[in-house]
């Protein structure tokens, strides 16, 4: 029960992140004049300051000195640091510069990048269906380089560095709040650093917009804090492939959005390109319910089969054992 009860919290989890995720196109141009460096920088030093004070309100601080003893899981957290910056310092710059439908693309080819990273590093196996996903998902990426005029750079920066975050994630297997804590403090320096240096020059935004814009700064570490949170509790409770799946919702949104909210241009190729991956995600989204299909049936027949199967007698020149110990 413990464990059935696990997995729908991580379900949970996951479904409120990416939901989230999905709707985060409409914050980043609030925020400007600002740019996506100084955006990013104060995301980062927002967000530890959210979840220092959550863990201040839990009491969960033991976890840190545990942490701090073992070098291998730091350095796994310092990479997570690394490639989420990445991600989110191109998202912003991708929302607030006209490429919502191409940052979409890259969260719909994230699972993808995750179910092949499952297979080369962590050993999973495919099944053919989902070979067949795979290979339909690159003739996808194919076609949407030739309709650019060159590789979809934002959309497959965005997946990769996406995807290794969530391995390294789930290899520190830590939870969201403690782990998005530790990623926070290792990136909250250069953040602070580079907030007082653009003072400095009198080129920040943040003391010269006026209070409310100041007020949506700040907030960015709560639009960053909460969904991160909710993916760190995720990603430790259900499989990869798992959350492969619930990635389709933020870019479904996202695409949405840049759409009908952003009135970005959809050529003929562009679509073209866009309804592959579709197809490879409706080929990946029939083979896990299908297989989850199976198992459950597996599973009520082996409960069937046992409760069917006769209890051996006990020999009878052997008494019965005792019920007491």
């Amino acid at each position: 029960m413990k464990g059935i009860n696990e997995q729908r919290a991580g379900l949970l989890s996951g479904i409120g992140a990416y939901g989230l995720w999905g709707l985060v196109p409409l914050f980043w141009p609030l925020l400007k004049p600002a740019g996506a460096i100084e955006i990013l920088a104060h995301r980062m030093a927002w967000s530890l300051g959210f979840v220092a004070l959550a863990l201040l309100v839990l009491r969960r601080w033991s976890w840190i000195g545990e942490l701090i003893r073992q070098p291998k899981k730091l350095g796994l957290i310092s990479v997570a640091a690394a490639t989420i910056t990445v991600n989110w310092g191109l998202y912003i710059w991708s929302v607030n510069n006209g490429h919502v439908v191409e940052a979409s693309l890259g969260y719909f080819i994230n699972p993808l990048v995750t179910i092949a990273m499952g297979v080369l590093l962590l050993g999973e196996r495919l099944r053919p269906v989902q070979w067949v996903a795979v290979g339909t998902g690159l003739a996808a990426v194919l076609v949407l380089a030739i309709g650019y005029g060159r590789p979809p750079w934002i959309s497959l920066t965005l997946a990769f560095s996406f995807a290794t975050y969530g391995l390294m994630k789930k290899k520190v297997n830590m939870g969201g709040l403690e782990s998005l804590t530790a990623e926070t403090a290792v990136m909250f320096l250069p953040a602070l650093g580079y907030l007082l240096w653009l003072g400095a020059r009198g080129e920040s935004t943040f003391t010269s917009e006026g209070t409310g814009h100041a007020a949506l700064l700040a907030s960015a570490g709560l639009v960053t804090a909460v969904p991160l949170i909710l993916f760190g509790a995720a990603a430790i409770r259900v499989p990869l492939s798992t959350l492969g799946l619930l990635q389709y919702l933020a870019p479904v949104f996202q695409f949405v959005l840049g759409i009908l909210y952003f009135h970005e241009a959809m050529p003929p190729e562009r679509w073209a390109g866009f309804a592959l991956v579709w197809l490879a995600l409706t080929l990946l989204t029939w083979d896990a319910f299908r297989t989850a299909r199976r198992t459950r049936i597996q599973v009520r027949e082996a409960r069937r089969s046992a409760q069917r199967a006769p209890h051996p007698n006990p020999p009878a020149d052997e008494p019965a054992p005792s019920a007491q110990l």
